[in-house]
């Protein structure tokens, strides 16, 4: 086997071999071992990124006007809406917010076309209810359809989602990130208004059973895992969150939208945000070795769409690459995003 075709796992020979066990650790973004909560001290199951997340907080040193349009969001209790190209730091801003200023763990909500406000602030399970309701009328599990202990459990049926659990009464606000709203559907922008301008939104499940509820008050589970009391089947924010839109310019908002945000444009990454990145993901042997790939990125950026995460596994996979392959392998992996087809 030539030199260029050593890191080759599969050979494409036809002949079976233990090649697999060459097979080096996964990316940091694409190692789902943290799954398993006994490996990683428990926490690794909710989210893969949150180290990486972290690290690039540590690291983010935001320009001057970045740092005034979030401190002016801040000071206003306004959302942030920021845009810029794939890769300019947009969702890492969130992070570093809340890590400095330390109000726990990001809520995300990534938006598809699919996304409703009602989604993003609450889901009731009316179908899991009606099978609990059944099997008890049976004689199965649970209370029967009707009792005190059935009005109780309908909290069970019901997750508050990110923007929901955002909005919860705090003595300091959440961070709250939106990500990628410019994919959504046309009608969400102007939904959100009225939440994001009022601080507040109803759980008509939980209202219409209130005056039946002990205090009014039902047990419902949020977005990040925990379990909270809604009194009256309202959720009422006492500290306005700190909410980051992001969008990647695809499309245009409503002027009401507009006028509701503190509005940050973000230009495309230097040679030092670019490092930082990739310090953050693969560390500082890695981009150090790659320094040479990120100065290629970006100056291919300049006229052509390119994203961070094609950087990251040029770099990580040239790495493992012989020598006389790695420009090669690095150009196949960065291409074009915005190329003819």
């Amino acid at each position: 086997m030539t030199e260029s075709s050593e890191w080759l796992i599969y050979r494409g020979a036809g002949e079976p071999h233990d090649g697999l066990s060459r097979l080096p650790p996964p990316p940091p973004w694409r190692d789902f071992s943290g799954r398993d909560a006994a490996a990683d001290g428990g926490d690794g199951s909710r989210d893969r990124r949150l180290g990486a997340h972290r690290h690039l907080a540590e690291l983010h040193r935001p320009g001057a006007e970045e740092l005034e349009m979030i401190n002016a969001a801040l000071y206003l209790r306004r959302p942030l809406l920021v845009t810029g190209s794939p890769g300019a730091g947009k969702s890492t801003l969130a992070h570093s917010v809340a890590y400095e200023l330390g109000l726990g763990d990001v809520l995300r909500w990534s938006i598809v076309s699919r996304s409703s406000l009602q989604g993003g602030l609450y889901h009731y399970d009316a179908i899991a209810r009606l099978q609990d309701v059944q099997i008890a009328a049976q004689g199965g599990y649970g209370a029967a359809s009707g009792s005190p202990g059935a009005v109780e459990a309908v909290g069970s049926y019901i997750r508050l989602g990110p923007l929901g659990t955002a909005l919860l009464p705090s003595d300091t606000p959440r961070v709250l990130l939106i990500d990628e709203l410019d994919k959504s559907d046309i009608d969400l922008p102007n939904d959100l208004l009225n939440v994001l301008e009022e601080g507040e939104f109803e759980i008509p499940e939980l209202q219409r059973i209130a005056d039946r509820l002990p205090d009014g008050e039902a047990e419902v589970l949020t977005a990040d895992g925990t379990k909270v009391r809604v009194r009256d089947g309202r959720v009422r924010c006492r500290a306005f969150p700190f909410v980051v839109l992001t969008s990647n310019g695809e499309r245009d908002f409503p002027a009401p939208l507009m006028r509701r945000c503190i509005h940050l444009e973000l230009g495309r990454p230097d040679h030092n945000r670019l490092a930082t990145f990739v310090r953050a993901h693969l560390g500082d042997e890695a981009a150090r070795a790659g320094d040479d790939l990120i100065g290629r990125f970006l100056e291919r950026s300049r006229s052509e769409l390119l994203a961070t995460d094609q950087l990251l596994n040029a770099i990580y996979l040239t790495d493992a690459a012989a020598p006389t392959s790695r420009d090669r392998l690095a150009d196949q992996l960065i291409q074009r995003l915005d190329r003819p087809r």
